[in-house]
Formats: C-alpha cells, sequence, structure tokens
C-alpha cells in the first residue's frame, strides 16, 4: 500500500496588492496565494474559496492551477463591507490542503456620495509661513463603539491624532498623487480609542508636496494656496445603531509648536507649545470645495519608518561642530534625545550624505536647507524629532548642545514600506556590497513616489531613471502596488498627445516635450511588472497610455521610422560628458532615441497580444521590426560599426535586437568588447547604456569581458564608489574625487539608484535567476559560472513561492542547487553541460564543470 502523502500548505493569501485588513478601491478584488511544503508532485488543479460576509459563508469551486491575481468569483463588494476568505487546493489525484487563514478584506468608501465630510481649512493659521496647524472637533458618546473606522485625506500632508493618541503609522499621508485628478485616502480601525464621553479628533497638518518647496527654491503652491483635511469618523454601537463624525465648518483649528515645515529645508519646533489642539485659543475653519470623485484608496504600502539606525561615532567636526556618523546613507530622521538645557535653548541639526575636509559637504545640497531647529521646554530629557520633513544622509552636525547632554541619537529610516523579495551574496565582499547600495538607494527613493534622489531641492519622480532600474526593483522588493499606483499618475498626467512628462507627479509642466528613454516609461514599466508580478491588469488599466506614447514618438519619427530626436536628455550622465552638461554624450542621440522607441514598440505589441488586442500586436510588432531596419539602414555599417562608434550604441543595438544580419551583429559584439577593454574595462556609458552593457557584451560571447568590467575599481566603474566607502549607489561614477572631494557640478547626489540598474545583470546572470514568463511560473536558471567568483547564493520570492539557487565552484567541478516552488517549473542549464534540464517543484542538486581554463559557457 502506497502511504499517503502530506500536502502542502497555503499561506500568503492576499486580496490585490494589500496586507490582510488594509482597505482595497477594488469591489471585486483578485486573489493570490502560495503553496508551500508537503508533497513535491503536488499539483493543483481545482481550488475552493470560502467567502465569509455578513450576509453568510459562500463557497466557490474553481478549475486549473492558477494562484496569482485569481478572478473574484462572488458578487462585488459594497463599501464599508468586511469579510473574510478563506483558499485550499486540490490535485488530480483527489488530495486537498487544508484550508488556509483567513484573510480579512475590507473595502473602502467604494462611491463619491459615501462621504458626508468636507475639505476644512483653518482661516488664519494655515498661512504660507504659519507652521503646522492641528485641525480638530470634539464630540461625546454615552458608550464606547464596537467598531470604529477613521477616513482620512488631505490637502497637504497629515498626522492623525485621537484623543492624544496618535492613530496608525503611516507617514506623511495621503502621499503624493497627482492632486488635481486623484487624492488618497487612508483608513484607520481605531475601534478601543473613542471612549464613552467626550472625545477630540483631529490631526496636525502641513506643507508636504501639496504646497511646499518643490524642484527649485521659492517654488511653492504648486497645488493650492490652503492646507485642508478631510476626516470621517464612523461609529457603530452594540444595538447596531451608527453615528459618523464629519468634518464640516463646525471644526476648528489651533497653533501648534511646528511653526515651519518643508521637505527641502526642514522643520522648526518649539517644544513648549503642544502639538495637541488647543480649544480655548481655537479658530474657525472654511468649508473649501473639492471634487471628491478624486479620492482614491492606495494599492501600495504607505511610506512608514522601516529601521533604526543607532549611531556608529560621535566626535567633533575640525570647526568645532559635534558630528555624528550612522554609518549608512539613509532617507529618513534624525531622532535626538537630550537632557540638561535651559528651557529656551536651540538645537539644531543640520543633514549632509557626506563629508568633505572633515565637515558636512553640504554644497550638493543646492538650495535645500535640510536643518530641523529645536527650541526646548526645560532641563529635563526630551526627545527631538520632526514631524513634516526628511532628509538624505550618512552625517549631521549638532549646534546647541555638548556631548553630556546628548543623551542618545539614531536615524530612523522612512520609506515606502515594501516587503523585500530578492537576495544575492556572492564570494567577492565589494559586489555584494554594490548590491547592498542598491537596495539601500531604493529604500531612500522609493518614498511614496520613485524618487531621483532623497536629500536636495529634487527628489522627483523622474521617468528615464525608474524605467531603467524597474527590473532590479523588481526582484528586490514586492513593488506590485507601489509602481501600479505611480503608474496612475502617469496616465493621468499624460497630455492628449500621448506626450509623458519628464517627472511624475508632474511639477515641471513643460507642455508637450517628449524625451527617450524617460517617456518610455509609460510601457516599460508596466511591461517589466507583468513580468515580475503576472499582473494583467496592470496591463489593461494602462494600455492606452502606452499606446498613446508609441504613437506619439511614431508621429516624430522619420519615413524610414528613425526618431531623429535632438536636444533630448539621450544618454544621460556619460561619464566623458563635462560635469555641468550632463546630456553631451559620445552618444548619438537619434541612436538611442530610435533604440528606445524600437524597444517600446516590440513592449507593447506584446502587452498587446496578452490583452486579445489582435490587430494592435501584428500592428505594432510590424512597426517594432521596420524600427529595427530603418535602424540598422540609418545607423549600422556593413562591418558593423554604429554610429558615434561608443560602447551605449553598441550595448543598445545588440541588446535590443537591432541588427538582423548575424556577420554584421558579430563585428557589433566584437567592437563592443574592443571598446571596453581599450577603455581599460571602465564604464563609458550614461543611464541608457549602462543598464544593458553586460548583457551585450554576454550577447557578444565576451563574459570574461563582462565579468572584467563589473568587477572593475577604477573610475568610472561600479566598484569605484564601493572602494570609496559608498553606501548607496550614486548619481555621477565620480560623484567624489579620488582626493575626497565632491565633484564640482552643481548637480551631484550619493543616492541616485538608476546606475544601480546592474543589479539585474547581477540577480539573472550571477544569480542565474530570470523568468521565461510572467509571474516566474517557469524560469530559467543559468549562472555563468567563471573563475572570478567562489560561489553565489541568490533567492527570489515571486508570486508563487521562493525561488533559490546556490553555486559554489572548487577548481572546475561547480555544484548547483536549485529550489523550485509549487506551481513552477524551471529550465535549469547545469555548468558545463551543452543541453538544459527540466526541474519540477523541489530541491535538486547537479554536479557540472567549469569549461576550460574557465572560459564562459555558450549563452
Amino acid at each position: 500500500m502506497t502511504p499517503r502523502t502530506t500536502p502542502p500548505t497555503i499561506t500568503r493569501l492576499r486580496a490585490e496588492q494589500v496586507l490582510p485588513g488594509e482597505v482595497l478601491g477594488e469591489p471585486r478584488p483578485r486573489l493570490s496565494w502560495m503553496l508551500d511544503g508537503g508533497d513535491p508532485h503536488f499539483r493543483q488543479d481545482r481550488f475552493e474559496v470560502e467567502l465569509t460576509a455578513r450576509s453568510g459563508v459562500e463557497l466557490y469551486r474553481g478549475h486549473g492551477s492558477e494562484n496569482v491575481l485569481v478572478a473574484w468569483p462572488f458578487r462585488p463588494l459594497s463599501s464599508r463591507e468586511s469579510a473574510r476568505v478563506r483558499v485550499r487546493c486540490g490535485s488530480s489525484d483527489g488530495e486537498w490542503t487544508p484550508w488556509s487563514p483567513s484573510c480579512v478584506i475590507e473595502a473602502g468608501l467604494l462611491d463619491p456620495a459615501d462621504w458626508s465630510a468636507q475639505f476644512v481649512s483653518p482661516r488664519t493659521l494655515a498661512g504660507m509661513e504659519d507652521g503646522a496647524p492641528h485641525v480638530f472637533t470634539e464630540f461625546e458618546v454615552a458608550q464606547a463603539p464596537v467598531a470604529a473606522t477613521l477616513y482620512m485625506s488631505a490637502h497637504g500632508i497629515y498626522e492623525p491624532w485621537l484623543n492624544g493618541v496618535r492613530v496608525g503609522q503611516d507617514v506623511f499621508a495621503p502621499g503624493w498623487t497627482t492632486y488635481q485628478k486623484r487624492v488618497r485616502y487612508q483608513a484607520y480601525d481605531v475601534t478601543g480609542v473613542v471612549a464613552a464621553g467626550r472625545n477630540t479628533l483631529g490631526a496636525l497638518l502641513g506643507n508636504g508636496w501639496y504646497r511646499g518647496q518643490l524642484v527649485w527654491k521659492g517654488n511653492r503652491r504648486s497645488y493650492g494656496k490652503r492646507l485642508a483635511l478631510l476626516a470621517q469618523l464612523e461609529l457603530r454601537f452594540a444595538d447596531g445603531t451608527t453615528r459618523t463624525i464629519s468634518s464640516d465648518g463646525s471644526w476648528r483649528a489651533s497653533a501648534t509648536g511646528i511653526l515651519f515645515d518643508d521637505f527641502y529645508d526642514g522643520q522648526t519646533q518649539d517644544l513648549r507649545i503642544s502639538l495637541q489642539p488647543d480649544p480655548a485659543n481655537a479658530e474657525g475653519v472654511d468649508v473649501i470645495k473639492a471634487d471628491l470623485s478624486r479620492l482614491v484608496a492606495r494599492r501600495g504600502p504607505a511610506v512608514r519608518p522601516t529601521e533604526r539606525i543607532p549611531a556608529r561615532s560621535l566626535k567633533r567636526s575640525p570647526s568645532g561642530r559635534l558630528l555624528v556618523d550612522f554609518g549608512q546613507n539613509v532617507a529618513g530622521w534624525v531622532e535626538l534625545t537630550v537632557a540638561g538645557l535651559t528651557e529656551g535653548a536651540e538645537v539644531v541639526v543640520r543633514h549632509a550624505e557626506v563629508l568633505e575636509g572633515g565637515e558636512l559637504a553640504r554644497r550638493p545640497l543646492r538650495s535645500a536647507q535640510a536643518t530641523c531647529t529645536y527650541i526646548l521646554a526645560g532641563e529635563h530629557a526630551q526627545t527631538l524629532r520632526p514631524t513634516f520633513t526628511y532628509s538624505g544622509f550618512r552625517y549631521i552636525d549638532i549646534l546647541g548642545l555638548d556631548e553630556a547632554q546628548l543623551v542618545e541619537v539614531s536615524a530612523v529610516v522612512l520609506g515606502t514600506d515594501l516587503e523585500r523579495t530578492g537576495w544575492l551574496t556572492t564570494s567577492d565582499a565589494d559586489l555584494n556590497r554594490l548590491h547592498d547600495n542598491a537596495v539601500w538607494s531604493a529604500r531612500g527613493n522609493f518614498l511614496d513616489v520613485p524618487t531621483d534622489c532623497p536629500q536636495r531641492d529634487e527628489r522627483l519622480g523622474w521617468t528615464g531613471d525608474i524605467q531603467l532600474f524597474s527590473p532590479t526593483a523588481n526582484f528586490l522588493f514586492d513593488t506590485s502596488g507601489f509602481l501600479a499606483g505611480w503608474l496612475e499618475d502617469l496616465a493621468a498626467e499624460q497630455l492628449p498627445d500621448g506626450s509623458v512628462p519628464f517627472i511624475i507627479p508632474d511639477v515641471l509642466r513643460e507642455g508637450t516635450a517628449a524625451a527617450a528613454g524617460w517617456g518610455d516609461a509609460a510601457v516599460v514599466v508596466p511591461s517589466e511588472l507583468h513580468r515580475a508580478f503576472a499582473d494583467e491588469g496592470v496591463l489593461a488599466r494602462q494600455y492606452s497610455s502606452m499606446r498613446a506614447w508609441v504613437d506619439k514618438v511614431t508621429s516624430l519619427a522619420d519615413e524610414d521610422h528613425v526618431w531623429d530626436a535632438r536636444d533630448q536628455f539621450g544618454d544621460w550622465l556619460d561619464p566623458t560628458a563635462p560635469p555641468d552638461a550632463p546630456m553631451k554624450a559620445q552618444a548619438d542621440q537619434a541612436v538611442v532615441a530610435t533604440a528606445c522607441y524600437a524597444r517600446s514598440a516590440r513592449l507593447l505589441a506584446q502587452a498587446a497580444h496578452t490583452l486579445g488586442e489582435v490587430r494592435d500586436a501584428r500592428r505594432y510588432s510590424a512597426l517594432a521590426d521596420d524600427i529595427a531596419r530603418g535602424f540598422q539602414a540609418r545607423f549600422v555599417t556593413a562591418d558593423g560599426r554604429v554610429l558615434s562608434d561608443c560602447q551605449t550604441v553598441y550595448a543598445l543595438a545588440l541588446c535590443g535586437d537591432l541588427i538582423s544580419d548575424e556577420a554584421v551583429r558579430a563585428a557589433a559584439g566584437d567592437r563592443l568588447a574592443e571598446l571596453v577593454v581599450e577603455a581599460d574595462y571602465t564604464v563609458a556609458t550614461g543611464l541608457q547604456g549602462t543598464a544593458v552593457i553586460l548583457d551585450a557584451l554576454v550577447m557578444a560571447g565576451r563574459v570574461d569581458v563582462a565579468y572584467r568590467m563589473l568587477r572593475e575599481t577604477q573610475m568610472p566603474s561600479w566598484l569605484y564608489a564601493v572602494g570609496m566607502g559608498a553606501t548607496t549607489i550614486w548619481e555621477r561614477w565620480d560623484s567624489m574625487l579620488p582626493d575626497g572631494s565632491v565633484n564640482p557640478g552643481e548637480m551631484t547626489s550619493f543616492n541616485h539608484y538608476a546606475n544601480g540598474a546592474v543589479v539585474d545583470w547581477m540577480h539573472r546572470r550571477i544569480g542565474g535567476i530570470a523568468p521565461t514568463s510572467p509571474g516566474y511560473r517557469t524560469f530559467e536558471v543559468r549562472p555563468l559560472v567563471t573563475r572570478d567568483l567562489d560561489f553565489a547564493r541568490a533567492r527570489h520570492r515571486c508570486p508563487h513561492g521562493d525561488i533559490a539557487v546556490e553555486w559554489s565552484r572548487e577548481g572546475q567541478v561547480v555544484d548547483l542547487s536549485v529550489r523550485v516552488p509549487h506551481g513552477t517549473s524551471a529550465t535549469v542549464w547545469v555548468p558545463g553541460s551543452r543541453e538544459p534540464v527540466r526541474a519540477e517543484t523541489g530541491t535538486h542538486r547537479w554536479r557540472g564543470v567549469l569549461h576550460p581554463a574557465g572560459a564562459a559557457p555558450t549563452v
């Protein structure tokens, strides 16, 4: 008798892209789950979903192997509806998994008519120079409610309070969106905080992105002149009755101890003045007319504190300032505990990413002051921390106290609270540091929107940076909701002619400009989200935006389908460009633009095929072929030379499959390798070329050159910054010069993730993990094992579960281990083998051999 096997268990049951219990803006949320452990031969071919709602219990029986973003099988949820779902899966041999733990699903306010609240603004206390007011109301209830939900939004940013208790952990809510069209709201369970008797509900209001400085000095009020709060507290009592407390003209506002707040410049706070409302000295509010149909629930996680880092060192700078090093460049707050200072004493905290001459290097901040000032309430111990600002920093200096008065100091890391999903470790400590630097740059710049940098007077959602970095980001983190939400703002900001603004949300408002490599984010980012997370929904929502961008570029292209673009960003930040002219790259701008155009047309054709848009799939596939022919005819010679003859143009041509003739393509690959060797393996690419050059070298059959280039340490190279002590990815290859001085260019950041796009290559080529169908339903394991490394370990939590690859080399012998999660299969290239093997669920081990003399395998 065959012993009965143990079926897997179901884990991580989710609705859409939020954690259980968080409010959804979808009446038909898609469901996802993972299968873990148990019999590796278990194959899901059916499933059951049980819904428990106020109307009772319903059961849905489905067929198939899908477990990622499965369509909602029940009636649509109504506003405010709470329900629980659980899932179990069955196989063809009759085995069933145990039921999963229940997942709580909460529908938000799905219709504008659900809102009774109005936006309210202080009459005089919220002027441009008035600091942060507390807008509040007082109310009484005879008994504590059995359920209480607070819905809140703002023009500006808010911090909610109820009965003196800080509500939730969200920071800078409601976040940055295209406020003219989309304003997020949040929901908080405050059951247990509302008490019988008198209650006080309100929120502090800060300037944030809505009214604070953006882009350049003095540019404030990008979205409006008045701060305003929207609050709706819904109470349900034991006897079944309900009551709603809504912001309206009866609310009031009082001044607080936050005297000034701005993201770029910092915050000033007088700790002698409470942050809580003062009813005795409050003023009335005005009701602000607003279109409540703009209100949307957020798709991804909120901005929250994610880590606390203690100070690594404390010393005096050459000028005598108290200098703190946290050992890691981060985005967030500094929190200090001080004692022994007199009432009215001032403590000033200034931030910077690097030191120059032993002092804070503040010039790279440009006009941003990045300074927090605190006026103390007395000699007792006090904790100092801002509320409505953040900085990018590794170092701070402190004025106004000495070492004995500083009880404790730490850095509080802020960012969108994304789940980590990808890891890579190798035998090379410098490569590990490079990988960590990319992780930290993502953490510092994924702060409600994907920004370029977190420290200077910028911090904007540049489209070019994220379209390059999105494959890396999607491996490292679950960005599915975060980037999907940002893309909705991209579509909202897109101009009627299809042009995509340089930044999203758009505060530059440059008109109809279209930039190659930047506007392509409209196509690349949703395509990468679909590739990583199998989310057809994001393709469907963004499809008209994707098509509009490609059609816009088509209108700009010549008859031979070449986009002869000029005065563009081009191959931005080529290391050969002058410090004050980063667009003056070696790569011809028309070559770069046409390569980007071809890629977007190809990706759009693939999206159309996925969505069943058959005519569009044929049309844009043919267009992509036409662009490739035009590219080769205009830019490529018969002997494989590409116009402007630099690393970037060859990399784009090879990776974009823009040279059809095999002999010409081989010659182009040889020329690329020759250029890299001539440059002593240093990087001579800007952003567009940097993201693809190592893949191009692999395609040219020169894995040896790719590894040598990756591990080069002289400037410009990825490891030059590591050797200089970088803990994040730099904007420029030489943001800091070898003598320790800061690059003289005006635009110099030490936390820019774009050049960290190389980490995607590391995941695929060193770790060996790459999807071959959306969501890693099938994936390839093909690590490029050479003598450059002794081992590598990679892990990625894909939508189906954890993929893990580990290889180690001893001499010519290579041991390879691969873990394949349930619901997937892998094509594995064992080192030394000429054909791959197929691996199903489970952990598999092989022994292979390195090619003679450490030569790279054929790829």
